[in-house]
């Protein structure tokens, strides 16, 4: 015990007569802290042509979000939105399953930059319909369609033969899944449709059912 207490006088004397000395043994200041670099949060997998819900934490003021291949370069993109000031945004997945990327791409730098990156998997699209198999010229019939629910995907009737295009009393079930659509005027064998369109694969129906109008 009186070892160490002299031990420690000693110390303390060398401390008071070195120059210099409790600089050397004062500790060093920490490192600065590095920045939080920007991240995605996305659910890794969804049904091809579905909307997918993005938060991206830390992002530029001019960066966009982006769905590419894996190996596609920083300046392609199969589908992509400015993403502004929000933090959170949804987009479109491609409407072919598959394999693909989520990027957070920065857009002031001259040349695209990725600054954060995820896996995104897409199932195969399907889609159900729900309406009665007949109606009255020009009655009001309810209708209920669930697929994807792209931004552009719609519900419609037509004829059983028309294009994938084609137009008719019609909705859009991203913005609700049930509506009622006003019958044709013209009695006949009709078709409901559910029509999905997204990125890559275009105008596709996934489903359909024959409709009679009397």
């Amino acid at each position: 015990m009186q070892y160490r207490l002299a031990a420690t006088i000693a110390l303390a004397l060398v401390a008071a007569s070195t120059p210099g000395f409790a600089q050397q043994v004062r500790p060093r200041p920490a490192a600065p802290a590095q920045p939080a670099q920007p991240t995605l949060s996305a659910s890794r997998s969804a049904m091809a042509g579905s909307m997918l819900t993005v938060f991206a934490s830390k992002a530029p003021a001019q960066s966009q979000l982006a769905i590419a291949r894996p190996s596609d370069p920083a300046e392609s993109a199969i589908v992509s939105v400015i993403l502004g000031a929000v933090s959170a945004t949804a987009i479109t997945t491609p409407g072919e399953p598959g394999s693909y990327e989520l990027r957070l791409v920065r857009l002031d730098s001259g040349k695209p930059e990725i600054l954060a990156r995820q896996p995104l998997a897409t199932t195969s699209p399907s889609a159900t319909l729900s309406a009665p198999d007949r109606a009255k010229a020009k009655a009001s019939v309810p209708v209920r369609g669930i697929g994807p629910n792209g931004e552009r995907d719609r519900v419609v009737i037509t004829a059983p033969d028309a294009a994938v295009d084609a137009t008719g009393p019609s909705f859009f079930p991203a913005e609700n899944v049930e509506a009622m659509l006003e019958v044709p005027d013209k009695p006949g064998s009709y078709e409901l449709r559910y029509v999905m369109d997204a990125p890559l694969s275009g105008q596709r129906i996934l489903a359909r059912r024959p409709f009679m109008v009397e």
